[in-house]
């Protein structure tokens, strides 16, 4: 099926990060895979997706990330894989637990477009693209939204996610493989309330 995030409604947005969620909820709670059942046409494109669980309680930290820009897997599947990573223990060190979901709110990036880059400072548009960088074994990426939320430059954008990579700083620019990718970004305004569209 050839759909794009692109092509989602604002219902779809809302019903794809009622489905990080609940896969979330389902994980955490009960251990178990959040059971797909019917969906609506959108959620049969083969794409990508983000996945990420900040925590509102306190001062509030990233309590989970996970997701792929790979198209291998159609986008309902990719969401609840990417829902059950972030909440997993190997995503930021230790699993959600239940005592947590009241305090979490879920925002999901779809994606849209891939392009891999040989000029990633170039080609990097801030608040545009989410990064990727591999090299060998090693990967990481950062959401769309995270360089805009710090106030990074592209270098340092860069840089921050060949840290996630476990790789030096600047490792974009010798032999890492940088990918950028755009996206639809749908997040809970506050927990397990309602969604909005983040204007990227």
């Amino acid at each position: 099926m050839t759909a794009t995030a692109g092509s989602l409604s604002a219902t779809d947005g809302v019903r794809a990060v009622e489905l990080a969620r609940n896969a979330v909820e389902t994980f955490v709670e009960n251990d178990k895979r959040e059971q797909l059942g019917s969906m609506r046409d959108a959620f049969y494109a083969r794409t990508g997706a983000f996945v990420r669980l900040e925590s509102t309680r306190g001062r509030g930290r990233l309590r989970g990330c996970a997701g792929t820009y790979d198209d291998s897997e159609h986008l309902g599947r990719a969401i609840v894989d990417a829902a059950i990573a972030a909440a997993g223990e190997d995503s930021c060190g230790s699993s959600v637990d239940a005592a947590e979901l009241g305090n979490l709110r879920v925002s999901l990036c779809i994606v849209d477009s891939v392009v891999l880059t040989d000029d990633p400072l170039a080609d990097l548009e801030i608040g545009r693209h989410g990064v990727a960088v591999e090299k060998g074994d090693r990967g990481g990426w950062l959401y769309p939204t995270v360089p805009v939320e710090n106030d990074w430059s592209a270098a340092e954008c860069l840089d921050r996610v060949c840290r996630t990579a476990d790789l030096p700083a600047g490792a974009w620019e010798d032999d890492a493989m940088v990918t950028l990718f755009e996206g639809r970004v749908f997040r809970e305004r506050e927990p397990n309330g309602s969604v909005a569209e983040l204007d990227l």
